[in-house]
């Protein structure tokens, strides 16, 4: 699949969650300004962004979301599912008279996918498990065990760690370094 560079001027949805490239995030929208936003996302097959926030302003570094699919369970209620695609660096901001926030932003060329270090079997296996016990709806085929880039985002997703922390997983660019971090941190929770 080929990824689309992100766009120059993007709707930004701040969170207090962190999606990584290739995951999947459920949203549930119900403030005027988001509903907005998504429906014309829905409707232009169009792209926003999710970026973690912190301090009421959001990281500098976001993903790049499309809606898979939706409902409407009541009035003023939309349930949304999204697909992260690449991330992106907010070069500056402003916000709209509907309280909707825009970002110029410039799109973060995909990591490199390479092969799991020997020493980092164990990020692997927690994550074999991890997707057994929460199945195909939440990890969808395919799966790429022997990619450190997909392995490193996907335990980051999962793994109890701080917003900050999967922040900074976020805006790494060495894959290796990711995983050696996610292996400390479960080596510390098994001990």
């Amino acid at each position: 699949m080929s990824l689309q560079p992100a766009p120059a001027l993007l709707p930004l949805f701040p969170l207090n969650s962190v999606v990584f490239p290739g995951g999947r995030l459920p949203l549930r929208i119900f403030e005027q300004r988001y509903l907005d936003m998504v429906k014309q996302a829905i409707a232009d097959k169009s792209p926003f962004g999710i970026c973690a926030i912190r301090d009421a302003t959001p990281y500098s570094v976001g993903t790049l979301v499309h809606v898979t699919d939706w409902d409407m369970p009541q009035t003023g209620i939309l349930h949304i599912e999204t697909q992260a695609r690449e991330r992106f660096v907010i070069r500056s901001s402003h916000v709209e008279t509907s309280g909707l926030l825009m970002g110029k932003v410039d799109s973060i060329g995909p990591e490199t996918g390479i092969a799991i270090p020997h020493d980092l079997a164990l990020t692997v296996e927690i994550l074999r498990q991890i997707i057994q016990e929460y199945g195909a709806a939440r990890f969808p085929e395919p799966h790429e065990f022997d990619n450190a880039v997909w392995v490193g985002y996907r335990l980051s997703e999962v793994l109890p760690l701080k917003l900050s922390t999967k922040q900074n997983l976020l805006e790494m660019n060495d894959s290796v370094t990711r995983l050696r971090i996610l292996a400390e941190f479960i080596k510390k929770q098994i001990n």
